[in-house]
This record gives C-alpha cells, sequence and structure tokens, in this order.
C-alpha cells in the first residue's frame, strides 16, 4: 500500500489503545485534576448530549485543529466518540502531535449514557 493510500486511512479504528472505564472517568472528573476530554462526535451528537467541560471538535477536522486545541500537552486527555471507534484515531492523533498520557472512553458515550452518568445538552 502506496504512502498516499496510508495517509487517506488514518481514521480506520484498529487495534487497542490505553482506556478509561466511564465509572473511573465520571470519578476522576470530580478530582482536583480532573482530566481533559476531547469528544469527537458530529456536531449534532455533540448537542444532543455531552460531557461537561468536553471540547469538541469532529473527527474529520481534528488533524487540522489539532495545534488549536486548549490543553496541555503534559496532561491526561480522553477521547470520545459515540462507540468508541472514531477515539481511537484521535487518541493517535494527539499522540502523534505531542500529547503524552491519552486514553479513550470506553464503550465511549453509548456505555456513559448506559450507566446514567451526568451529561449536558445544548
Amino acid at each position: 500500500m502506496g504512502k498516499q493510500a496510508l495517509q487517506r486511512l488514518w481514521w480506520v479504528p484498529f487495534g487497542k489503545v490505553p482506556e478509561v472505564e466511564a465509572s473511573e472517568l465520571n470519578e476522576a472528573l470530580r478530582s482536583d485534576s480532573p482530566p481533559q476530554i476531547l469528544d469527537v462526535r458530529t456536531r449534532r451528537e455533540y448537542k444532543n448530549g455531552h460531557i461537561e467541560g468536553s471540547i469538541h471538535v469532529p473527527i474529520t477536522e481534528l488533524r487540522s485543529r489539532v495545534d488549536q486545541l486548549p490543553f496541555d500537552r503534559r496532561k491526561r486527555v480522553v477521547t470520545i466518540c459515540l462507540t468508541a471507534h472514531r477515539s481511537i484515531p484521535a487518541l493517535r492523533v494527539l499522540k502523534a502531535h505531542g500529547f503524552e498520557d491519552v486514553l479513550q472512553l470506553a464503550g465511549g458515550m453509548v456505555d456513559w449514557r448506559r450507566k446514567r452518568l451526568p451529561t449536558r445538552s445544548e
């Protein structure tokens, strides 16, 4: 496979990545040093309910906007999507841009909602 073909496939959700469970993330968000949250779902998905304090950048825009994120690259970032598929390539983009501690939300927002954890709608 050529280099151009590989560049077009950056978003493919393959392989294992570090994860955090929904209940563990919910606890961490109430701590003195909460993780930074990047939600890579569509605008409609985000408006229908998101984790308070999350930053929204659709996965389709992430590579062009990663350097504009208001995040500290040395602090933990958790990537979030609906079912933990788009958050995998998001995690890889962040790691490739120097973010040191990146996890994805296991099960995505589907699992978050299933556990009836708090969300905010616009």
